[in-house]
């Protein structure tokens, strides 16, 4: 069964989503799902401790993410004047701003996916030398990454920002869901998720050539992976 909300930047839609969640865990069913997701997206900041309920499922939701990623499909969730987060969109969000921040300097030194034991090399090259046998050609994987999109100042038309970001189309790209940030001084970034095919897309190559060039760099100051995450 489907669930609706409106208005989760006013206090009115605020309480009304704190009050349905005083007796579930998550929006729809008993584990996160991309319902959940879509209103997480749908909300700017997190609740304030006022909204006692909803506070505690954003912080939750956010955790899991960062985590771990949703893939369960929920229910379905509409929440007024904001789109559901698209299929496969389900990216990990980000820590708080002050987290990243401190994140950066070590994104060099950090292997977020893991060193391979020798057994799974050992998998791995059977896998691989069995694909070769075969004939049959390896399938291409995707991710899912968060991109956090930093205007030139307060002025900037963020509308307009996220449609020239969204008009950027090419083959293994798919758009998810964004929100709206903010950052301090009037200003807010775009954070936007996006899912990939590994072998259409370099990210790196979709930034510096089709992100942050003319006409796009009218609105766009800088673009960062935030977070990237395997599906």
């Amino acid at each position: 069964m489907a669930v609706a909300f409106n208005d989760l930047g006013s206090a009115s839609g605020l309480k009304k989503l704190d009050d349905y969640l005083l007796t579930r865990s998550y929006i729809t069913g008993y584990q996160a799902s991309k319902d959940d997701v879509t209103v997480y997206a749908a909300l700017s900041t997190a609740p304030s401790s006022e909204y006692v309920n909803a506070s505690r499922w954003f912080h939750h939701i956010d955790a899991l993410l960062r985590l771990s990623g949703v893939t369960a499909e929920g229910s379905g969730v509409t929440i007024e004047g904001f789109a559901p987060v698209a299929e496969e969109a389900v990216a990990t969000p980000p820590a708080s701003d002050s987290k990243a921040a401190d994140d950066d300097d070590d994104d060099d030194d950090v292997d977020l996916f893991g060193e391979e034991t020798e057994e799974e090399k050992k998998a791995s090259e059977a896998r691989a030398a069995a694909v070769k046998a075969s004939g049959k050609k390896k399938e291409s994987g995707k991710s899912s990454v968060l991109l956090d999109i930093k205007p030139w100042d307060d002025e900037t038309d963020m509308k307009k920002l996220e449609e020239a970001i969204r008009s950027v189309e090419m083959e293994g790209l798919l758009w998810g869901a964004s929100k709206l940030v903010p950052v301090g001084y009037g200003i807010k970034k775009l954070q936007i998720m996006m899912t990939i095919v590994d072998d259409l897309v370099s990210v790196d190559t979709l930034i510096e050539e089709r992100l942050t060039v003319e006409p796009i760099n009218e609105y766009v100051q800088s673009c960062d992976i935030f977070a990237f995450n395997k599906i």
